[in-house]
């Protein structure tokens, strides 16, 4: 069971909203991320030919910025990976031999997010916007690294808010994440069928 028959499997799971694969976060990416207008909700795969090495690192990240998290992960991963996971992780199980996924445990909602880096989602111009608007004088002059440094220590700028904003901007660019997407399977196959023209050539 590989990683793209998992999420086979998942999507038609993930009800309202959007979702996108791929997200950075943090220091790793999210497979999949869904987003509607009240949570976020990040999904890591785990198929047969995976290992569970990142597990510590993917699960700090998805901690620090997710409402919700759960592993999605095969019957082979299932009994080395629950002493790893904290209770409110939750975990769905795919089966071999049916198009299924099985729960094992729901998620539960996640107390961590932090103000950073749930801020570190989006651009930094957008949260420069976002701290202009909230009345931050200079907020377009700010570093990277000043922003989240203020971020941390702003205790003016309720969690809830800075999170409905986030979703709502990632809402917002998921067109654009699709153009993109597609723009980059039309190079590949582009690339694909050069070469195999080359290929034909030199027989």
């Amino acid at each position: 069971m590989n990683d793209p028959a998992i999420r086979a499997r998942l999507y038609p799971l993930l009800l309202g909203g959007v979702y996108i694969d791929e997200l950075p976060t943090g220091s790793t990416r999210a497979d999949v991320v869904h987003i509607t207008e009240h949570f976020m909700h990040g999904y890591e795969v785990k198929g047969d030919g995976d290992t569970l090495q990142r597990v510590e690192n993917q699960l700090r990240c998805y901690a620090e910025v997710y409402d919700f998290v759960t592993f999605v992960v095969t019957e082979k991963h299932l009994p080395k990976l629950l002493p790893r996971l904290p209770e409110w992780v939750g975990i769905l199980v795919a089966p071999a031999g049916t198009d299924e996924l099985r729960p094992h445990r729901p998620a539960g909602y996640n107390a961590t997010v932090q103000r950073a880096p749930l801020a570190g989602l989006l651009w930094v111009e957008e949260i420069k916007q976002y701290l202009l608007a909230r009345g931050l004088a200079g907020a377009s002059t700010l570093r990277q690294r000043e922003v989240a440094q203020y971020l941390r220590s702003a205790h003016t700028i309720p969690l809830s808010h800075l999170a409905q904003y986030v979703r709502e901007r990632l809402m917002a660019r998921l067109p654009e994440r699709l153009l993109l997407r597609e723009a980059r399977r039309a190079e590949r196959e582009q690339q694909a069928a050069r070469r195999a023209r080359r290929q034909k050539n030199k027989r």
